[in-house]
């Protein structure tokens, strides 16, 4: 609760926060936004593979004409990474390969590192901490972003001596969403193509938060951050409002849809002929509490916390992040503190790539929210003994053999460039963490 006064000693004594920021985008804009209002926090470097992209960004989230000629503009993302007067490193790009290469110059340059990528995080997230922690910075998860933010209530709800039962977020979602692509993503969100290009958006991005992927992948990092398990099948994703957490996300052994205590799960803001749920939360996050004793179960009901049928069950939520605008949590933590806003512990679970369609041999994957190819959770030691294809590893390679509709693609259904970083990356991880 001291993080702005932290921050206030440091720039009385002249030291500000001085940040790389490599990707201008969405989530970097929102950031650049607010480091304005932030005294103390300064943006030294930003790197975008069109400087002048970046810059405009800048004047679009208001950034004066001052700030900006005082801000450093590349192309080269490893350049901002090695710069001298920079103390954290926010990896805000899109390419889980790019992100891997990056997060490595970081580490090895001794600068803490930020992972806005969840999907570069879940590809190679253990090995890429465990460097961070030899080298003596911080690995951190974006704050904002879902991830980050229910790893911040587990850690507390473990830290008070609740058991943590289940643990995710919400999102809009119908089986059929598996099948959607980008040339009709925009349907279901009410949008024209017209209008979704005039806003900037991406089709196969935003794809991606519909057909089921980004919710694995998200799913995947809390529990490899947070020691959670995950559904054998990949997440059911069961329609439920913000009144029931604590009903629904329990073991079935006391009537809940969990296989056991410790799970993530991801819940519907629609039912499943469509209709809307009774107080969603499809912007929120979630974890539901287990009282570890009769008083604490008794102190749930009489302070008005939304239990199950038991009354040894219990939800605290959180119904929106703002992503983007909370990311100078991560950077004062890891400057100011030492701390990671939630970071990857082991190998709990992965996201792996399921065919949308029949695939034919000599097709090739295009990856997170395409044509080709979907994310689902899976525990990781099944995804490893499997030979499952990581959904990071799903784009531009060639399809070796048909695989089914439903079916999962594996490393023998593709040709891998054994070379490439991020898959030489990624086998060190399975060879070091897939243990058991």
């Amino acid at each position: 609760m001291n993080l702005h006064a932290l921050l206030r000693r440091r720039t009385e004594s002249g030291r500000p926060v001085r940040v790389a920021l490599i990707g201008a985008g969405k989530f970097g804009s929102m950031f650049l936004a607010q480091v304005p209002s932030i005294a103390g926090l300064e943006v030294a470097v930003i790197a975008d593979l069109d400087p002048d992209r970046a810059r405009e960004a800048c004047r679009n989230v208001g950034w004066d004409e001052a700030r900006i000629a005082g801000t450093r503009f590349v192309a080269d993302g490893l350049e901002a990474c090695r710069a001298d007067d920079v103390e954290v490193v926010i990896e805000a790009t899109g390419h889980p390969e790019a992100v891997i290469r990056h997060a490595l110059a970081a580490i090895e340059a001794g600068r803490h590192i930020v992972m806005v990528n969840v999907e570069a995080d879940v590809l190679a997230g253990p090995l890429l901490a465990e460097r961070a922690r030899e080298r003596g910075v911080v690995y951190s998860m974006a704050y904002g972003d879902q991830p980050a933010l229910v790893s911040e209530m587990v850690d507390w709800a473990r830290a008070a001596g609740f058991i943590v039962a289940a643990a995710g977020k919400g999102t809009k979602y119908l089986p059929a969403y598996h099948q959607v692509t980008p040339d009709d993503v925009w349907t279901h969100y009410g949008l024209t193509p017209e209008q979704a290009r005039a806003g900037g958006m991406n089709p196969q991005m935003f794809n991606s938060f519909l057909d089921g992927t980004k919710s694995a992948i998200e799913m995947a990092a809390i529990a490899n951050a947070c020691d959670l398990d995950v559904p054998e099948e990949g997440l059911r994703f069961p329609p439920c409002g913000v009144d029931d957490l604590a009903q629904v996300l329990r073991p079935k052994s006391v009537g809940g849809q969990l296989d056991r205590d410790g799970m993530v799960e991801v819940v519907s803001s629609l039912e499943r002929d469509g209709r809307p749920v009774f107080r969603d939360l499809r912007w929120g996050v979630y974890v539901v509490l287990k009282a570890p004793n009769d008083y604490a179960a008794a102190c749930f009901r009489q302070y008005g916390l939304p239990v199950d049928s038991t009354g040894r069950y219990a939800a605290m939520y959180k119904p929106f992040h703002l992503i983007g605008l909370e990311l100078s949590i991560s950077v004062l933590s890891a400057a100011l503190r030492g701390e990671p806003t939630g970071s990857t512990r082991a190998w709990r679970g992965d996201a792996v790539a399921v065919a949308k369609r029949d695939l034919k041999v000599g097709e090739m994957l295009d990856g997170e929210g395409g044509y080709t190819v979907y994310g689902r959770l899976a525990p990781a030691l099944r995804s490893k003994a499997a030979r499952m294809l990581p959904i990071g590893l799903a784009h531009g390679v060639r399809l070796t053999r048909d695989v089914a509709a439903g079916a999962v693609v594996t490393e023998d259904d593709v040709a891998l460039d054994p070379e490439r970083l991020a898959v030489r990356v990624r086998r060190e991880m399975v060879g070091r963490f897939g243990q058991g």
